[in-house]
């Protein structure tokens, strides 16, 4: 069974730090925002995102699938009373030659075996599409 830890230290007024291993991240925490730092909700969706390229690594060579990029695209809507994410949507842009059954498969592993997006489609609404980059 794997385990993570991070640490997070509130810096000041405007924000806090998460460590974990040998990075540092800043993080919005500021009630006036700051354009310099990922909030809360952009974080989860980092979250999302990272771990859908992670796991397109790890398949990749599996399936032994032609990936010479990928770009992910989310947008998640919350709700105010009570405060939470509803929804998350993502479009995910892979640019390969594969053909479209290819790209499928890729999309459904990557839905498959995800640790964040599985623990997130567990408690919200996760949808997303896959296409080829043009």
């Amino acid at each position: 069974m794997l385990e993570y830890a991070i640490e997070a230290r509130r810096a000041d007024r405007s924000g806090s730090k998460a460590t974990a291993k040998d990075a540092e991240l800043v993080l919005d925490t500021s009630l006036a925002g700051r354009r310099d730092a990922f909030n809360p909700a952009e974080l989860l969706l980092a979250a999302v995102a990272a771990c859908m390229i992670k796991s397109i690594e790890r398949v990749t060579p599996m399936l032994n699938f032609d990936l010479r990029g990928v770009e992910i695209s989310l947008h998640a809507t919350r709700q105010d009373s009570p405060p939470k994410i509803i929804e998350i949507d993502y479009v995910l842009t892979v640019d390969t030659d594969e053909s479209d059954q290819r790209l499928d498969l890729l999309h459904r592993n990557v839905r498959k075996y995800g640790t964040i997006s599985n623990t997130v489609a567990s408690a919200t609404r996760l949808d997303g599409s896959v296409r080829r980059k043009s």
